[in-house]
């Protein structure tokens, strides 16, 4: 199997003030956060948005796991949507001592190039800046962290860095090539 260097960045915002939000974009754009866990919806997100670039970990996941991980204390979906149809997506999964990170986030590749993405990393940000207000018996929440790779679309890096994230920290290791997958086998490329 072949190999490939894949570098990772994790980045990190350590006070709310240090979230630079984008203005939100012209039309019907609305994010909602998803609060009943549907381990169905999650998965769809999760094959919609990373089928294009190569999100793998999850697709063997049984509906069990799925089901468990969406039902912790501190996992949140938030969902943006265009005109009613979900467009992207983050999750925020709230660690130990006040951390949460946004564990996956971004956009359905066809609402992709549309001021969407920096819209929804702002009001996600912001949510996992007061995560705690919704949660009783979490920490306040006192970082903000998410990784981005080299296999991620090709504004991630720089959407991150608009909203005020810094990086701390790049890693780089070899990884067995796949093929993206698509939201379901064969549907990508179209």
């Amino acid at each position: 199997m072949t190999t490939i260097p894949v570098t990772t960045w994790s980045l990190e915002q350590t006070a709310p003030t240090d979230l630079l939000p984008s203005d939100a974009p012209a039309g019907d754009v609305r994010i909602v956060r998803a609060e009943v866990p549907s381990p169905e919806f999650s998965r769809f997100l999760y094959t919609a948005v990373g089928g294009d670039v190569r999100w793998t970990d999850r697709l063997g996941w049984p509906y069990a796991r799925w089901r468990e991980h969406l039902a912790r204390p501190g996992v949140e979906t938030w969902v943006a949507h265009e005109r009613g149809t979900p467009a992207g997506y983050a999750e925020l999964v709230a660690g130990e001592d006040g951390t949460v990170e946004i564990e996956y986030f971004g956009l359905i590749p066809a609402f992709r190039g549309r001021r969407i993405g920096g819209h929804l990393l702002s009001y996600a940000t912001a949510r996992a800046w007061d995560l705690a207000g919704r949660w009783p018996g979490l920490a306040p929440t006192k970082r903000v962290w998410l990784h981005t790779c080299s296999k991620d679309g090709e504004h991630a890096m720089d959407n991150y860095q608009r909203r005020g994230f810094r990086l701390f920290d790049t890693r780089v290791e070899e990884e067995q090539e796949v093929a993206a997958p698509g939201p379901w086998p064969g549907a990508f490329p179209a």
